[in-house]
């Protein structure tokens, strides 16, 4: 199916949704557990926070099969995600969108790719609350009657499905298991044979697009999303372009990808090579360093130096890093042979 928005309408948000607050209290009485999400005031994961026990928190549960709009947060205000099961949300950073008899998946995912799009106008500055959230105008396929087209917004969803992801690996059944191995501690200056900045490139003086074509590299950045990819550029226009297969980090944010392939970086970008590394390697690797984030940010930024001089444990086989066992155990997770 095509889209046509030569015939679209617009709507207010007032005039779509019936709007109620998330229940939800004080975040940190939360416990983890099994039997409900709590959905925050971000955009990546769905919203996924953590997931929590619900005895005793049953009075905090909103309703699923909705929308729910980020009123507040870090650099989500103004995002919507679609949640379809039964959560618990913290009222004021978040609000329900239902529509009676008429939501579902994918009307769902429909609305919440269009309200994505309003996103650029909301920030802690503007927050999306109020009256500014309920006469927010968005346009969706209109019928003869000139009333939203919900059949049309579920067709043209269920008409670009792909066939679900599968895997021949199966949980439970993983070999080899990481407690029976030998770990060591490793400075990360042992480990890569170079740590560099890459040339950094200004995004405004780039010419860019979204999706990209034939020519596209990856531009990236210290975003916590899309792998660190901001956009991308075309590899014709640009110099100081970096080989890929190596581990990117963001010095400021200490945000970690590995990078497969080809790309040019912004500003604070540390590459780190080494011949060890393929995407099997990195991602475990990556695993691991992300559990040291927590000890860096802006005040103490994840620079070269202390890069070099963080300590890992791995798992070693005859005083050496056992890549091999990495590789294998990544491969033995559910999914890691569609990687």
């Amino acid at each position: 199916m095509n889209l046509n928005i030569e015939n679209w309408k617009e709507f207010k948000i007032k005039d779509i949704f019936r709007l109620e607050p998330t229940k939800g209290i004080d975040s940190t009485e939360l416990l983890e557990g099994n039997d409900i999400n709590y959905i925050g005031a971000k955009h990546e994961d769905n919203g996924l926070m953590m997931c929590c026990q619900l005895d005793g928190f049953e009075s905090w549960v909103s309703k699923g099969n909705c929308i729910v709009f980020i009123q507040l947060g870090a650099g989500s205000a103004g995002y919507a995600n679609y949640i379809p099961d039964d959560f618990i949300g913290m009222n004021g950073k978040t609000l329900c969108g239902y529509i009676d008899g008429i939501m579902n998946p994918q009307i769902g995912l429909f609305l919440e790719t269009i309200l994505c799009k309003e996103r650029p106008k909301y920030s802690f500055g503007r927050s999306w609350t109020g009256d500014r959230l309920r006469e927010t105008i968005i346009k969706l396929p209109a019928d003869s009657q000139g009333n939203p087209d919900w059949q049309f917004m579920e067709d043209y969803i269920k008409s670009i499905n792909n066939k679900p992801i599968s895997t021949k690996n199966k949980g439970g059944q993983l070999s080899p298991i990481l407690g029976q191995t030998n770990w060591k501690e490793y400075k990360l200056g042992q480990l890569f044979c170079d740590i560099y900045k890459a040339e950094a490139h200004v995004k405004n003086d780039i010419d860019n697009f979204e999706h990209g074509n034939s020519d596209r590299l990856e531009f990236i950045t210290r975003t916590d999303t899309n792998n660190g990819c901001d956009c991308f550029v075309n590899k014709n226009d640009v110099n100081g372009i970096e080989k890929g297969n190596a581990i990117i980090i963001g010095d400021t944010t200490s945000t970690i990808y590995y990078q497969a392939n080809n790309f040019v970086a912004g500003d604070h970008i540390v590459v780190c090579r080494a011949d060890w590394i393929n995407k099997y390697t990195a991602l475990f690797l990556k695993t691991i360093l992300e559990k040291e984030r927590y000890r860096y940010s802006y005040g103490r930024a994840f620079k070269m130096d202390l890069i070099k001089s963080t300590i890992v444990k791995l798992p070693t086989k005859n005083n050496e890093p056992d890549w091999q066992y990495m590789e294998n155990y990544i491969k033995s997770l559910p999914y890691g042979d569609r990687i």
